[in-house]
């Protein structure tokens, strides 16, 4: 590892112990780390937790109020949303991330993206790309999200050569171009760069989701992860062998159920440690995502550790008759039906306390030739026969897109 790397997370370690109120109780065994930091001492320090930031969310502000130059929140997927305050100073590091991610896409100045995600309702993602594309001195659309006719409108109007979008929204534009006499192949789009929703399987190779995108349009896909928590984006280059840390912002570990590191090419929890963060850092956090860690050099050249697509979150296991499944196995399978519009999974727990699994789809596909075939691939490749449930399009829509939420909610926890 390289010193300046133990010097940024030294840095990282004593600010927090002198200015973070949680963090000088959380580390108080370890107040005074002395002269020497090692990483043997860091590796001691005890893991924070989602559930550190729930009860004591205030406690992790190191900042007055008139330094938080912007207020984020997560988007309260996996529980209660937290609030993320960001400084001047963490606004330039957000914007020094998204710009070396765009970069590891091969993205230059002279690009034009088209930002397909919303920048209100305290969303640091939409800000991010911004603040990046503003770094990189490249022009950008602020779009938002949804309406597949707009966005053509400005694809066709202002010739954009990066999209920036969740890939199943980007299903719903090929699918409004083909119904509209849209060549999508003769469009100036050169690349996606896909959020929220995996694109490749463990293996690395294109799941049924990303196969469905670049088999219908020419264009070179690209895989990230993020959280609001971390301040940073894990993003793939052009060879697409896993996403890239970015080392001078984030440390980061990959542990097994033991809590030991993990082998090249092994799944593990992801866990961070922000560096450069002033106004809400975070040492050691848990983020509960698991995912392949990869420290073999890459293709590109670079030497930086890369990730796979997070196969599944700890608190997202569901056990269901005899069988643990993780809700990506699932999305991977009606992924792979076209015919399928909208999905949703809800599982409750039953008087045994047992997962009881149902499959929420549009009530035109209750009779649709296709659902056999859906009954056979689950089945056959998860082992479980779930329960189905068919609602109106709309009823469905307004279940998986909720006015109070950002992100679409494929799976709920009843």
């Amino acid at each position: 590892m390289e010193l300046n790397i133990i010097e940024a997370l030294e840095k990282q370690i004593r600010y927090v112990l002198d200015k973070s109120p949680f963090y000088k109780k959380h580390f108080k065994i370890y107040q005074s780390i002395g002269e020497t930091f090692s990483l043997e001492l860091f590796h001691q320090l005890p893991f924070t937790e989602k559930s550190h930031i729930a009860e004591s969310n205030d406690e992790f502000l190191c900042v007055s109020q008139n330094e938080i130059a912007d207020f984020v929140c997560t988007s309260g997927t996996t529980g209660q949303p937290v609030s993320i305050y960001l400084t001047e100073k963490d606004l330039n590091r957000l914007a020094e991330n998204e710009c070396a991610s765009f970069q590891m896409t091969g993205a230059v100045s002279n690009d034009v993206f088209q930002l397909m995600t919303t920048m209100d309702k305290k969303f640091m993602a939409g800000l991010a790309y911004y603040l990046g594309a503003r770094k990189l001195k490249a022009g950008l659309l602020r779009l938002g999200p949804g309406n597949p006719a707009l966005q053509w409108d400005s694809i066709l109007r202002y010739n954009p050569t990066i999209l920036i979008a969740v890939p199943t929204f980007i299903l719903k534009c090929i699918e409004y171009a083909r119904n509209n006499g849209i060549d999508i192949n003769q469009s100036s789009v050169k690349k996606i760069i896909c959020i929220g929703e995996p694109i490749r399987q463990e293996n690395l190779s294109w799941n049924a989701l990303g196969k469905r995108i670049i088999e219908q349009w020419n264009v070179q896909l690209f895989s990230t992860y993020a959280s609001t928590e971390m301040g940073a984006a894990f993003t793939e280059c052009e060879y697409g062998l896993g996403a890239h840390v970015n080392e001078k912002l984030l440390y980061l570990e990959v542990l097994d159920e033991d809590e030991n590191p993990v082998q090249n090419g092994d799944s593990g929890e992801i866990i961070v440690s922000t560096l450069g963060v002033e106004g809400t850092p975070l040492i050691r956090f848990k983020t509960g995502d698991l995912a392949h860690i990869y420290y073999t050099p890459c293709e590109c050249g670079r030497t930086s550790p890369r990730i796979g697509p997070i196969v599944g979150r700890k608190n997202q296991m569901i056990k269901f008759k005899g069988t643990t499944i993780f809700p990506a196995a699932i999305f991977e399978i009606l992924d792979n039906f076209p015919e399928i519009k909208l999905y949703q999974i809800e599982v409750k727990k039953d008087n045994l306390e047992m997962d009881q699994l149902t499959i929420l789809l549009e009530e035109e596909m209750e009779y649709h030739e296709t659902m056999f075939l859906i009954y056979n691939a689950l089945n056959d490749k998860l082992r479980v026969k779930p329960h189905y449930q068919f609602l109106p399009y709309e009823d469905l829509q307004k279940r998986i897109f909720p006015k109070e939420q950002r992100k679409a909610q494929k799976i709920m926890f009843c």
